[in-house]
């Protein structure tokens, strides 16, 4: 689809200068262009400039958008989702409520087992037609590209259901997917006190079948005191290395274990949330190229700690942030409440968490050089807000939609709302 969009109050994160992310104090300096126009050419951005200048002329084919005045953003980039999922966990939330915890809650038979189970039972059909609509929903809600991790199928079956499920998504459905396998999510309840046996069926069983299928763009673990190891995690890493998937990790929820060390010295992409850090976390991240992947919606469901954040922009990382869209620990996915949370709980400015929810998650994911900002040649992944006054509305009106219309590869996508 071609189009030229006119009169745009501003154009967010139009940007010419070639960065794949931004980092530290650059990631205050978000391009913002107003009074401007915007050229969609063949699905991709063809130009931008502003309306003073004068809007270049318009082929035959091409459409005439006035957009009066309204803000015109890049898609939101989630880099850490567990879209797919049988069915929700309200259930856990309400033992929440009445003073449970996490770990009750798992010891229990709740959790990551729970999802487990539930999935186990479905086809590969009905997951498919539970989670279409969950994603459909985070597509209207302005989420233009999204990882989706396995991890609630625990056996070699159940993971690649869940894997295929996700790459179909990426087929169906109006939004750039990256999968990524979760084998070693939680240790089964038949491998109870064995975490080192079940890692020996996620590396020799599972991680193989899923690499035969190509189903898989990295690999990650859950490494926690109680789920999975330093050394396990070390294992895994390496393992999917040699089959060509780089890794993006759980690490430091609850505890620090030194994992963040070994990642970085192992060159993992990324690791996820990190609201617990010490110093020699903060140094090793700054001595290599992870990128460090904060999730607020987890920290505000969980009511645990939030990411330091700020911290970690002073020391001049290239922060990301992230829905962890889950059933159990983060059930929502939309990235404008991700970004609104960063600003009010972990001290980020707007410009900030806006740079962090989408040129840096594209570079989670690896997508950077075709998602993540209004650049030239980049897909036109894009959201058109409601009237708002300015980017800092985003965050001043938590919990408000202000998506009006989502543009994919440059075509309007449909708004069904879809359910969790």
């Amino acid at each position: 689809m071609n189009l030229i969009l006119t009169n745009i109050g501003t154009l967010v994160l139009a940007d010419r200068s070639g960065k794949t992310m931004y980092r530290g104090a650059d990631m205050a300096q978000l391009p913002l262009l107003k009074d401007a126009w915007l050229h969609i050419e063949n699905g991709r951005i063809a130009d931008f400039g502003l309306m003073a200048a004068g809007v270049p002329a318009a082929a035959a084919t091409t459409e005439l958008w006035n957009i009066d005045g309204r803000l015109v953003w890049p898609a939101w980039c989630d880099s850490h989702s567990h879209a797919v999922y049988a069915a929700p966990r309200q259930d856990e939330f309400a033992m929440r409520l009445r003073g449970a915890t996490y770990a009750d809650i798992a010891a229990a038979g709740g959790g990551i087992l729970n999802s487990a189970r539930r999935l186990a039972a479905m086809s590969e059909d009905d997951l498919l037609a539970v989670s279409l609509p969950r994603v459909q929903r985070l597509i209207n809600e302005g989420t233009g590209a999204l990882e989706i991790k396995s991890g609630y199928g625990l056996s070699v079956e159940s993971e690649l259901k869940m894997l295929r499920v996700a790459r179909r998504i990426g087929q169906m459905l109006p939004v750039e997917v990256r999968t990524t396998f979760l084998g070693a999510h939680a240790v089964p309840s038949e491998f109870a006190g064995r975490p080192g046996v079940y890692l020996d069926v996620v590396i020799n069983e599972m991680l193989p079948a899923v690499a035969a299928e190509s189903l898989a763009d990295y690999v990650d673990i859950f490494c926690e005191s109680g789920y999975f190891s330093v050394a396990d995690m070390e294992r895994l890493i390496r393992a999917g290395a040699d089959l060509g998937l780089p890794a993006k990790v759980h690490v430091n929820q609850f505890n620090v274990l030194g994992g963040i060390e070994a990642a970085v010295r192992l060159g993992a992409l990324s690791v996820d949330h990190l609201e617990v850090l010490d110093d020699a976390d903060v140094e090793a991240l700054c001595s290599g190229t992870t990128l460090p992947v904060l999730l607020p919606g987890c920290s505000l469901f969980l009511s645990i700690p939030f990411a330091p954040a700020r911290r970690l922009i002073d020391a001049g990382l290239p922060v990301v942030l992230a829905s962890d869209f889950n059933p159990g620990s983060s059930p929502s996915g939309n990235m404008s409440l991700v970004a609104a949370l960063a600003c009010l709980r972990m001290g980020m400015l707007p410009e900030e968490a806006i740079i962090a929810a989408t040129i840096n998650g594209a570079a989670a994911m690896g997508l950077a050089s075709t998602c993540g900002s209004i650049t030239p040649g980049k897909w036109a992944n894009l959201w058109i807000s409601k009237p708002m006054s300015g980017i800092e509305a985003l965050p001043y009106h938590f919990g408000h939609s202000f998506v009006d219309r989502v543009l994919w590869h440059g075509a309007p996508v449909a708004s069904d709302a879809g359910w969790f």
